[in-house]
């Protein structure tokens, strides 16, 4: 990575008012890579129509833990939706590790492989977790051009805002780590 490069693993992407893109309109992705071949990300703050409950029976794993049942599965983004990414906070030394777990620099952890699902099923595994469908993601230089025509903001990523705050807050709450009021942002250029 040059020294020029921005490196925002570990970041909240916060999409600006007026994204032209549907897709990414009022998003907040938190980056799990982001390096010279490109980023990626999942979307934490746009639920679909299916609970971790749902999830699991069509994995045929059981999920007897009703709280956990409820929660909704998040659409993570456009590439790859029918594959499951789990978020979650980082496994302690003692707690073993996951067959396909990306751990960003720092912050978090994503793993894709099942036994992360098997280990919730059976009550163990990590205590926070956001499953998506999908991620999103950028070429290598994508993502920098789209922050240079002021498609997004970024931030020091909370695990907060993915675990704790209510979904509807989310973007809100991110937006409030840089001290910005949502109502504060136009959508019209040049117009106070």
């Amino acid at each position: 990575m040059s020294k020029h490069q921005m490196a925002l693993s570990n970041q909240f992407l916060i999409a600006m008012p007026g994204m032209a893109d549907d897709t990414f309109a009022g998003a907040v992705v938190y980056l799990c890579e982001h390096n010279d071949k490109g980023a990626l990300g999942l979307v934490i703050n746009k639920p679909i129509a299916l609970t971790l409950g749902n999830l699991f029976e069509k994995v045929e794993l059981s999920l007897d833990d009703d709280d956990l049942a409820a929660r909704p599965v998040f659409y993570g983004g456009p590439v790859q939706t029918e594959r499951g990414f789990v978020l979650h906070e980082p496994l302690d030394a003692t707690g073993g590790h996951y067959n396909a777990t990306l751990a960003v620099p720092g912050g978090l952890e994503m793993t894709t492989s099942r036994d992360v699902l098997e280990a919730l099923s059976n009550g163990a595994g990590p205590k926070k977790v956001l499953v998506t469908l999908g991620y999103s993601g950028w070429a290598a230089g994508q993502l920098e051009e789209e922050i240079g025509r002021n498609g997004w903001l970024t931030v020091n990523a909370t695990p907060e805002i993915i675990f704790e705050t209510p979904i509807e807050l989310r973007y809100e709450r991110a937006l409030g780590l840089l001290g910005i009021d949502p109502r504060m942002l136009s959508t019209d250029a040049g117009h106070a």
